[in-house]
């Protein structure tokens, strides 16, 4: 049995360590929060010469021109949200798909391989996709989908205006294409794990009151956990849209606005990374750093909102 004398001894002790976690804690925290802020600092001082040169209009204007020292950065943000949103149309169906069959249907013997080959693919780096993007996919999408599709568009139909471009295979649909196939595996696999998390009894409660499969996954497992869906949807979409070098192999790189989803295009990261190394002129480098701001405001709302959706489905 402990003494008094021991307790006094042992007390002071563990409020040290107390206040030594805390402290820890505290620190982590705020140079976290230090870190953040120095880089929206840095990026607002480094991109003002441009918003101070051209205001507002370099937000709704798409021209880019290093040589005129004109610079606009519709074309990149209209890029970078079009593939973005485009990738996470076509990933999500497949990721919840995939996610779904290993833990509802798939057998046993199978379904722990294949979830390890998905998470070998959602580490795959983004440079290979890239590099099987440009030698391998837009090669084979130009000839046997654009070039045939050509053929049969009629000049000023909405199809033209639709699916018009020049079938090199480099496009704003392509680098969807691309991004979807990255995020893909990645968000299968947080899937997987989120309906792993289901109770055995919440699966067996749907079954035994008669529901078949498609409505025990819909209407009780997918609610179950749709607070963490909405972060892997969000969390999937950040990374799409802050995706470089595979974008930038395979978009096309032209600085204007897209007209149409075989267009070529850019986004906000392709342009950083293929001009910055080759920016001389003072707004120039300004130009590209606002970029990166720019971007750094649209992930951060993307991530705003998902904290909006999640604290709604609190109440």
């Amino acid at each position: 049995m402990a003494t008094r004398a021991d307790s006094a001894v042992t007390r002071p002790a563990a409020r040290w360590d107390e206040y030594l976690f805390r402290a820890a804690c505290f620190s982590a925290a705020t140079l976290l929060m230090a870190a953040l802020a120095g880089v929206v600092v840095s990026l607002a001082i480094g991109g003002w010469p441009a918003f101070k040169a051209f205001g507002w209009r370099f937000f709704i204007t798409a021209e880019w021109n290093p040589v005129t020292d004109l610079y606009g950065a519709a074309g990149p943000i209209v890029g970078t949200l079009v593939t973005g949103f485009l990738a996470l149309a076509m990933a999500l169906p497949l990721a919840l798909g995939v996610a779904i069959f290993l833990t509802e249907f798939c057998p046993r013997r199978l379904a722990q391989p294949i979830a390890v080959a998905v998470e070998l693919l959602a580490g795959i780096p983004s440079i290979v996709y890239g590099m099987w993007g440009l030698f391998v996919f837009a090669p084979w999408f130009a000839a046997h989908v654009q070039a045939p599709l050509a053929v049969h568009l009629t000049e000023g139909s909405w199809a033209a205006r639709f699916f018009g471009g020049v079938p090199n295979g480099a496009n704003i649909f392509t680098a969807s294409v691309i991004l979807a196939v990255m995020i893909l595996p990645y968000m299968a696999a947080v899937f997987r794990e989120l309906f792993l998390s289901v109770p055995a009894q919440v699966r067996e409660a749907a079954f035994g009151l008669g529901s078949t499969s498609f409505e025990a996954v819909s209407k009780v497992i997918v609610p179950y956990v749709r607070r963490g869906v909405v972060g892997v949807v969000m969390l999937g979409l950040g990374r799409a849209l802050g995706e470089t070098m595979a974008v930038t192999f395979i978009i096309g790189n032209a600085h204007g606005l897209p007209h149409s989803l075989f267009d070529a295009g850019s986004t906000i990261a392709s342009t950083i990374a293929n001009e910055f190394t080759e920016a001389t002129g003072e707004l120039h480098t300004a130009s590209l750093i606002a970029l990166g701001l720019v971007l750094f405001i649209i992930t951060f709302a993307v991530l705003a909102i998902a904290r909006v959706l999640l604290a709604s489905e609190r109440h």
